[in-house]
């Protein structure tokens, strides 16, 4: 249990019985991925909001969000082959 830093003992014993085996996995570097992802989206929403409402700069802008768009699928398809 204090490999896994697990601090439930029921939960421990039912997995361990269930499973036979149970794994601890840091996902602190796919959830800051993840963190950084969705504030770049943010950004890209504020920046298309503004040049929709200016009308400025809208190829510009398609073209940022089509790459967001793209690196987000890639992202995503990464992710749901990671999993498990």
């Amino acid at each position: 249990m204090k490999e896994l830093n697990s601090q439930n003992q029921s939960a421990f014993i039912r997995k361990m019985a269930i499973d036979g085996y149970a794994v601890n996995v840091d996902l602190a570097p796919v959830k800051e991925l993840v963190s950084l992802q969705r504030r770049c989206v943010n950004n890209l929403a504020q920046i298309a909001k503004y040049a929709q409402v200016n009308n400025t700069y809208q190829a510009e802008i398609m073209e940022l969000q089509k790459g967001y768009d793209k690196l987000w699928e890639q992202y995503s398809t990464q992710i749901k082959d990671t999993t498990y």
